[in-house]
């Protein structure tokens, strides 16, 4: 059986936990922490985003944060198993390799440290019915066939071009792979970079937060579980638990008041250590009052999705229904939502999807959840995902709420007082700018996708605004 073995020439990595200085010895942990980053985003990468080893040394294991350098040299190449669908990473002599193991529709899931690939037969699988009509063969939104009309004559088509071309000469800033813009329903521009389609699938990274969002509003709408309700989940269930407290709606405005530290953005034990979203996003200690405080927390996303796994209270229906709630109803065929070895969702980052997948969402959201005549979200979700929360981030307090910065709604973004961009903005946003940008009173969607790094970000307002000046 025919193995391939990618070779990982990559820049230097950061992980979560106890910080490495640069000229300390890797420890066996940051080796197999390592391994497993490895073996995860090469999975990933070529599973779900069909990506060539080349792709995947350049723009998913390169320009990544600094601090890991030694062990990720230290760790050998990843090792392709095509036939197996998994890949695997040594860390060390006297232990498995690291392993990520991909399964349909759920992409891949990171192996514990010290499962070998026996272990794989318990990973969480789904069963779902394929479309029965070729999305090819549909127009847009359902489907990809797009209309021969030309543009409204009140588009600057011209203008629009050199705008979007502009982002991909870097002149707003990072490494652009992909932008789309939807206008009244329609595809206006979309544009890739060289070896990419409109069928190249990219990790979201934090926009994940929004999908796992819009997910949480299918079951709303279905009667599921209640967004203003307790979150109920088992781990907080002691008698005396203050946590048992935190709602869904405290989960999702990223308000539960829960300690995450070091650092709520960094989640790396769940994200690509083996380790459960169960034991790791649930075990934090409550350091402010529920609904008080802001601060951003990959653990409240996670959080948020094990509440509605819980309220469910079957796997079996609970593993198909971002699909069947969602997904794959508003033709989002091309989207992998990534789990952990127990089940779990990770939907604060580890999702793959297309650009027209993305557009997709952000028309969803334009029609107040509404697709093809049949209410997908509740009434009112989009405005309520976009409304300013109770509790926002420190810079958007007092009088510097009204300077140009990004306020907080419910795993959505606003974009506020940025000029040339209206207050009503919301967006999805993502490491290495990943953008889903929402304007309801310009019926515009705009999506970006790159492989930006730390100093060299897009500037999503700049370019929303450049945008929406070519557009009628």
């Amino acid at each position: 059986m025919k193995k391939l073995i990618l070779s990982c020439a990559v820049a230097p990595l950061i992980f979560a936990g106890n910080a490495l200085a640069q000229d300390d010895a890797p420890t066996r942990q940051d080796r197999a922490l390592a391994a497993g980053y490895k073996a995860m985003f090469t999975c990933s990468a070529t599973f779900n985003g069909d990506k060539t080893p080349e792709q995947i040394a350049q723009d998913e294991l390169n320009n990544i944060y600094g601090d890991y350098s030694a062990a990720m040299a230290e760790v050998p190449d990843a090792e392709i198993d095509a036939a197996k669908k998994m890949v695997s990473v040594p860390f060390a002599d006297d232990m498995p390799p690291r392993l990520s193991v991909w399964r349909e529709h759920l992409g891949c899931t990171a192996l514990p440290q010290g499962a070998g690939l026996e272990e794989a037969k318990h990973l969480p699988r789904v069963k779902l019915k394929a479309p029965k009509i070729d999305p090819a063969e549909l127009a847009w939104p359902m489907g990809d066939r797009l209309p021969n009309a030309p543009l409204p004559a009140g588009i600057k088509s011209e203008d629009l071009d050199a705008a979007v071309e502009k982002a991909f000469q870097s002149d707003f800033g990072g490494v652009t792979s992909a932008v789309l813009i939807v206008q009244n329903g329609r595809i206006v521009a979309e544009k890739y970079k060289d070896g990419f389609d409109k069928d190249t699938s990219q990790r979201t990274w934090s926009v994940a937060k929004s999908i796992a969002a819009s997910v949480i509003g299918a079951a709303q709408q279905d009667g599921i579980l209640d967004v203003k309700g307790k979150a109920g989940l088992e781990a907080w269930s002691r008698k005396g638990d203050p946590r048992a407290e935190i709602t869904v709606e405290n989960l999702l405005q990223m308000a539960s008041g829960l300690n995450s530290d070091p650092a709520g953005n960094r989640t790396d034990d769940v994200y690509f250590g083996g380790g459960l979203v169960v034991q790791n996003a649930s075990k934090n200690p409550l350091e402010a009052p529920p609904g008080a405080r802001w601060r951003y927390a990959n653990n409240d996303t996670m959080l948020a999705m094990r509440s509605l796994r819980e309220a469910m209270e079957n796997d079996k229906k609970y593993f198909a229904y971002p699909f069947k709630a969602l997904l794959h109803k508003i033709g989002m065929y091309d989207t992998n939502p990534e789990m952990d070895w127990g089940g779990d969702f990770v939907m604060s980052s580890q999702v793959w999807t297309t650009a027209r997948d993305l557009a997709r969402l952000g028309t969803l959201y334009l029609n107040d959840g509404l697709w093809e005549g049949e209410r997908v979200l509740p009434e009112g979700w989009a405005n309520y995902v976009a409304a300013r929360a109770p509790a926002q981030p420190e810079n958007r307090l007092g009088e510097m709420a009204s300077e140009p910065g990004r306020g907080y709604g419910a795993q959505f973004w606003r974009y506020e007082n940025y000029p040339g961009v209206p207050n009503d903005t919301y967006a999805a946003l993502g490491n290495r700018g990943q953008f889903l940008i929402i304007i309801p009173s310009r019926q515009t969607v705009i999506v970006r996708r790159g492989y930006d790094w730390r100093g060299n970000y897009f500037d999503g307002p700049a370019f929303t605004a450049a945008i929406l000046e070519t557009l009628e």
